[in-house]
């Protein structure tokens, strides 16, 4: 049922995507959204911004209907206008509010919403001035200020990656870009026309996990299933050159799965996807645990990179992830769930998963909560020790337990100038996974994730990361 009056206030640095869903929330929840902007004078040493650019930004923005500096204090305004409902971020739910009292005062509803300010202001304002440089990729300088992360371990970590023998075992992908020239609008029908200029296809999914791991330099074991076709051998060859032990097994009744994007101009048109969904047979899920359990007898990770595609049926979800806890290996899953339904938690008992917001909320059936509440539930309903939950356009928000008591932190995403965001959480998955192999703590390892992930938006296709690559980005 909607409200009346609506009220939220707050300082208002900078309007990023964490004010953005809370205003969301407040609109719909009521008839009209009112802001109070606290003045210079009230926010104190947290106004970092005038106050008369900050009223401007939230009274532009059309979520508001209006918009006013608060001189007294965020209670004395509250008590003036009588909102039928008072808004605040779910982070503040267990924490002590002094607008209760307030809003109690007059029979008004304090009320929490799941908008999470994920980033301060202070750290957008910090990057917005950063990219006025031509450096496109920026640490997290704030974040590693906070938890004691320092460039120079970060390069040892990185030197260190050749170190760790992986296992990798997913669904295995080929991504067809087919660039086009425009012709423009069809006189038949309203349907743009172009033609295709050329092709380049680069190798996918769990493929270019084990690629990217590889060209790291870590000893890597692949398995997972193809089809009987050239794409196949494609991405034999593919594995073979970027140095990948593989072993893919055949089924005849499935192609390999292609996936095609027609762009023009740097925009993509169209996606078709050839493929089948559904799981392979017992014969080639055994082979596959077969293949694992061989391969675990010598390694120090496993990873599971599932793009519900069929490749990892519980059976051999189950059966593989027994079998690296009794060598004591460490297990990361991925399990992407980008236009089908998919379920990080049944991945169960490993030290990382790593799903989008989308794809927790999904396996939770939770679209209100807060990210920290999803991403404690989520590794609660997975019994993992750590997430990393991916947020697109806002980074990561890293959550785990490496003691007694779970911790979680945000790092933005480091790259201001992205050109493709495909392959960006792969690459990202085993850049943070062999990071954690080797010792890092839960902040280096997601940063080390995070770099590598930006590094790798700044280009079109899908290519393995290199150690020279990510060295470059923290001596400069």
């Amino acid at each position: 049922m909607k409200h009346g009056t609506v009220f939220v206030s707050g300082t208002f640095n900078v309007l990023h995507p964490g004010h953005v869903r809370l205003l969301k929330f407040a609109k719909e929840s009521g008839e009209k959204l009112v802001v109070g902007v606290l003045s210079d004078k009230v926010a104190g040493v947290s106004a970092h911004v005038p106050e008369e650019f900050r009223l401007e930004a939230v009274k532009i923005n059309g979520l508001v209907d209006e918009a006013f500096l608060i001189e007294d204090s965020p209670n004395d305004a509250i008590r003036r206008i009588k909102p039928a409902l008072v808004v605040k971020g779910k982070e503040h739910k267990n924490q002590e509010n002094p607008e209760q009292q307030a809003v109690e005062s007059y029979g008004g509803k304090l009320l929490f919403s799941s908008g999470d300010v994920v980033f301060t202001s202070l750290d957008l304002i910090r990057r917005e001035m950063a990219s006025q440089d031509q450096k496109i990729i920026n640490l997290p300088i704030a974040f590693m200020k906070r938890r004691g992360v320092q460039v120079k371990d970060l390069v040892a970590l990185v030197e260190k990656l050749g170190q760790v023998k992986v296992v990798v075992i997913g669904d295995t992908i080929v991504d067809e870009y087919i660039s086009c020239d425009p012709l423009g609008m069809s006189e038949e029908d309203p349907t743009i026309v172009v033609t295709p200029v050329s092709s380049k296809k680069f190798v996918g999914g769990a493929a270019i996990v084990a690629a990217h791991a590889a060209s790291l330099g870590a000893q890597v074991k692949y398995f997972s299933v193809v089809g009987n076709d050239e794409t196949a051998q494609f991405c034999r060859d593919e594995l073979t050159r970027f140095g990948v032990d593989h072993e893919l097994v055949v089924d005849d009744s499935r192609p390999t799965t292609l996936k095609q994007r027609f762009r023009s101009r740097a925009k993509t048109l169209l996606r078709v996807s050839h493929l089948v969904q559904r799981s392979v047979d017992e014969p080639i899920q055994k082979a596959l645990i077969k293949s694992v359990k061989s391969a675990c007898t010598d390694a120090d990770l496993l990873i599971f990179s599932d793009f519900n595609y069929g490749c990892l049926p519980q059976a051999v979800v189950d059966e593989s992830t027994a079998i690296a806890t009794s060598k004591k290996i460490r297990i990361v899953a991925d399990s992407q769930s980008s236009s089908q339904i998919g379920d990080i938690s049944r991945f169960k008992n490993v030290d990382l998963i790593t799903p989008t917001e989308r794809e927790a909320r999904i396996a939770l059936r939770n679209t209100e909560d807060g990210l920290v509440v999803i991403a404690q539930q989520v590794c609660e309903r997975a019994v993992a020790r750590s997430v990393t939950l991916k947020l697109g356009e806002q980074g990561v928000l890293l959550h785990g337990r490496w003691g007694k008591d779970w911790e979680t932190d945000q790092i933005p995403a480091l790259n201001s100038a992205a050109q493709d965001v495909a392959g960006a959480g792969d690459c990202m998955l085993v850049a943070t996974s062999l990071a954690m192999t080797i010792g890092a703590n839960m902040w280096q390892s997601g940063l080390l994730g995070s770099l590598a992930a930006a590094i790798q938006v700044g280009r079109v296709g899908n290519t393995p990361i290199k150690k020279s690559e990510i060295l470059r980005e923290l001596s400069e």
